[in-house]
């Protein structure tokens, strides 16, 4: 239903659009006085009516519907009062099941049987009173406002103030978005470090939130606590794999970029940097896939060939990977802000008599170094955030470790891994991936706090 409705709504805004037009047009060619506004403007004053108070009118039917739809079929079954809150769920899903011809039991009480029709009843009822409502609605709504185009209406001021209200609305939504994700992580952090000390988790060298199932006489063992939340291994092993990363797609990235803006020809340019830039449309599984069945057994064979001992899911496998993955964020990026570079600044420095070479290093790289900057953090942020990879190519235990061959895990893996399946979320151990997403959080904050300091310093050097 809601799919239908709403193409329904679309295109009765779109042909009130043509009716608004039109009536304007109309207006300007009879003896009244001139609009004030452009005759298009008249078009989306009369769609803005005709589609965005049915679009709020659904909203809040879909919003509700369910709630009285269950209290009106469950009714009998409330009046009886021997029920709780979690039965008549269950009951009003098996209800849901048998109107849907999905019978799990063979026998059906008389109230059941009720319920069932009433549910078959109330939908197919509230389906034809949505599309009367909100359609009826709009088309009242479409004439009224198509009546009310004349001399004195500014349309333009409306449309334009309905547009600024939706922007507002939207950079609302992400702010709140993001207000939101961070007070959920800082709830169930708080609740964690209720139960394990702060400067245990940050400066604890031994992870192992396993530990914690273990009980004693029905009561969590407190004493699994102790030394079980050390997240310092997963710190060494996130940076590690980054810096790694990091290793392999900055010089390759920021070379390729210098390249690709100043010396390759328009001909080469048009065709290699499509083909760059699908590195980026790979889905990460895929760079899991090659990097554990590839990569890692060629990392360990080279390295057993040079004699030294190589883990079969090493950090260095996974971070090559994962910076052949993030070299389109820096190649693609640092080339748009070399190619943005004012023309004049080439031709004032080749007038002073320096070489291409010396152009690039001592004029372009730092007028451009507010965009290269950012392009290396959207890099770093993708290294730090990076999951697949890991999971698949550089194992799931925590070690304290910075040789690159051993095998290493990171705090999106263990994340992942604490809150695989039916977990009970009222654990040290589901609340320690809060803990965990918070620092990741921080992290990235702090990298975003660096880098506009960066940008700002040579943006007010190159203005």
């Amino acid at each position: 239903m809601g799919f239908i409705l709403i193409s329904l709504i679309i295109l009765i805004g779109i042909t009130s659009y043509f009716l608004g037009n039109l009536r304007a047009k109309n207006l300007r060619t009879s003896n009244q006085k001139n609009l004030k506004s452009l005759s298009h403007y008249y078009g989306y004053y009369v769609a803005l009516w005709a589609v965005v108070p049915a679009l709020l009118i659904l909203l809040m039917i879909t919003s509700f519907k369910s709630f009285f739809i269950e209290q009106y079929v469950l009714s009998d079954f409330i009046a009886l009062g021997s029920y709780t809150e979690t039965e008549l769920s269950l009951l009003f899903t098996q209800i849901e099941n048998i109107a849907m011809g999905i019978k799990l039991f063979d026998e059906n009480t008389i109230l059941i049987d009720g319920a069932v029709n009433k549910l078959n009843y109330i939908n197919k009822t509230s389906e034809n009173l949505t599309y009367v409502t909100v359609l009826g609605f709009s088309g009242l709504l479409v004439l009224y406002s198509i009546f009310n185009i004349n001399h004195k209406l500014n349309s333009r001021k409306i449309v334009e103030k309905f547009l600024i209200v939706l922007y507002f609305t939207c950079s609302l939504v992400a702010i709140m978005t993001t207000v939101g994700i961070i007070f959920s992580l800082l709830y169930e952090t708080l609740r964690f470090f209720s139960q394990v000390p702060i400067t245990d988790f940050l400066f604890g060298l031994n992870w192992s939130p396993q530990r914690v199932f273990v009980r004693e006489a029905g009561d969590l063992d407190t004493r699994d606590l102790a030394n079980a939340f050390g997240a310092v291994p997963l710190f060494a092993g996130t940076f590690l794999i980054a810096l790694i990363a990091m290793c392999v797609s900055v010089p390759v990235g920021l070379l390729t970029a210098i390249y690709m803006s100043e010396y390759a020809s328009p001909k080469v340019r048009d065709w290699a940097k499509p083909i760059i830039e699908i590195l980026a449309g790979i889905p990460t599984v895929v760079y899991g896939f090659f990097a554990a069945l590839t990569v890692a057994p060629l990392v360990r064979d080279i390295g057993q060939g040079a004699g030294l001992t190589v883990s079969s899911e090493s950090a260095l496998a996974a971070g090559f990977v994962m910076g052949i993955m993030i070299i389109p964020f820096i190649s693609s990026l640092s080339d748009d802000v070399i190619k943005s570079v004012p023309q004049s600044l080439r031709e004032g420095s080749y007038a002073m008599g320096a070489t291409k070479r010396e152009t690039i290093v001592k004029v372009l790289l730092p007028a451009a170094l507010p965009g290269i900057v950012g392009s290396f953090l959207l890099a770093v942020s993708r290294a730090i955030g990076e999951t697949m990879i890991v999971v698949m190519a550089a194992g799931l235990n925590a070690k304290l470790t910075a040789n690159p061959l051993d095998a290493a895990t990171t705090i999106t893996t263990q994340i992942v891994v604490i809150l695989i399946g039916d977990q009970e979320f009222d654990s040290p151990k589901t609340q320690s991936a809060f803990a965990l997403g918070l620092t990741l959080f921080v992290v990235t904050l702090a990298l975003n706090f660096i880098a506009l300091q960066v940008v700002k310093k040579y943006t007010e050097r190159y203005d």
